[in-house]
């Protein structure tokens, strides 16, 4: 058996991650060593607890099957990948915390190209999603790869829009690269196959636990140069990802939003602390030292022929969204004004709806 197959056996112990890992390998000098130490010399060495011990032996119980399951990995579409190998991502090798080994389907981001990350609510407004979706769609268009975490709302605006663009992108999971989380964003997992990669130190079969997810974090971050937050509330997943970017030296944008919206907070609280603001593509792009070619706005002709109801709701929504009644109080038309105004935006692209009656503008 190779070093690579033991790291894959002890991997599968219960309470063994990245960390525990890396000391356990320090202190023994091999995967071998640590999967053969007898009982009493692995806990003279004081680097598991009574748990993690257990889990240990445990695994050890189910070696043959693990090593049919290593086998078996190409046959299911996954590749492992140990932190000394060539293809292990060069950006996650300076982090004592680093994964000591990845599952992938697809490919992993390539490393002589600029990354950024996308992340944010997954409770998100229509005009986040659209931002997020945006926001990827042009960077992945400049040759940026983008990556996130294939949750509902922010995350998966942002894969859908660099696939879109013809680009890369790569989903980072909490739970095992054999599995779609959530299921809702299962045509995105398998175009990620082809167009980019999906990730995880999570050997295959886990579930999805909520403890997985603050962990996967630290990947998303690692892997990009920079982390653009769209749309998060004050104590949200999301600014983990941006705490941790910061840490690990990365730059960090926040898309700002009005002060009374809850899943603002968290953007502008960034912004406070010192976070770059994210208005458009080309700051991100700028700090690349990527050139940015600013295309006009198919809709700014369209504009000056708007009558002046349609033009006061379009105004309405320049930088929110709202419900019809919302747009009626706002703009003192009556129900059936609104709704005139609203179709022929509609019509004319400039503004979508939910069905819901809940309407923004189309970025």
């Amino acid at each position: 058996m190779t070093e690579k197959e033991y790291l894959y056996l002890l991997l599968h112990a219960a309470g063994t991650g990245a960390v525990t890992a890396q000391r356990l390998y320090e202190h023994f000098g091999s995967y071998e060593h640590i999967w053969k130490a007898e009982k009493r010399e692995l806990e003279r060495s004081g680097l598991l607890s009574h748990g993690r011990l257990s889990g240990l032996l445990e695994a050890r119980l189910r070696e043959e099957e693990l090593r049919e399951d290593f086998a078996a990995l190409e046959k299911r579409g996954l590749r492992f990948i140990a932190w000394w190998e060539e293809g292990y991502p060069g950006r996650l090798l300076p982090f004592r915390d680093r994964p000591a080994g990845l599952f992938v389907r697809g490919t992993l981001p390539a490393k002589d190209r600029f990354t950024a990350a996308i992340v944010g609510a997954r409770s998100c407004t229509e005009l986040g999603r659209q931002t997020a979706e945006r926001l990827a769609f042009r960077l992945a268009e400049a040759g940026v790869q983008v990556i996130s975490g294939l949750a509902l709302g922010i995350d998966g605006a942002a894969h859908k829009g660099a696939l879109e663009a013809g680009g890369k992108t790569f989903a980072v999971l909490g739970c095992g690269a054999d599995r779609c989380y959530p299921r809702e964003n299962y045509g995105l997992f398998k175009k990620m196959e082809l167009q980019g990669g999906v990730l995880s130190e999570f050997v295959p079969g886990t579930s999805p636990l909520p403890m997985n997810f603050p962990m996967r974090n630290r990947i998303i971050s690692g892997l990009s140069d920079a982390v653009i937050l769209v749309e998060a509330r004050e104590k949200s997943g999301s600014l983990i990802t941006a705490d941790l970017a910061l840490e690990q030296g990365k730059e960090v944008f926040a898309v700002p939003g009005r002060i009374t919206d809850p899943l603002s907070r968290g953007c502008n609280r960034l912004i406070q602390n010192g976070a770059a603001v994210c208005l458009g593509p080309e700051d991100v792009l700028e700090a690349f030292g990527i050139k940015f070619e600013k295309k006009t706005r198919a809709d700014k002709k369209t504009e000056k022929r708007l009558a002046k109801n349609e033009n006061m709701v379009y105004s309405f929504l320049d930088s929110r969204s709202g419900t019809l009644e919302e747009i009626m109080d706002a703009c003192g038309l009556s129900v059936t004004e609104t709704m005139e105004c609203l179709l022929k935006l509609e019509l004319m692209g400039m503004v979508q709806g939910n069905g819901d009656q809940y309407y923004c503008r189309k970025l």
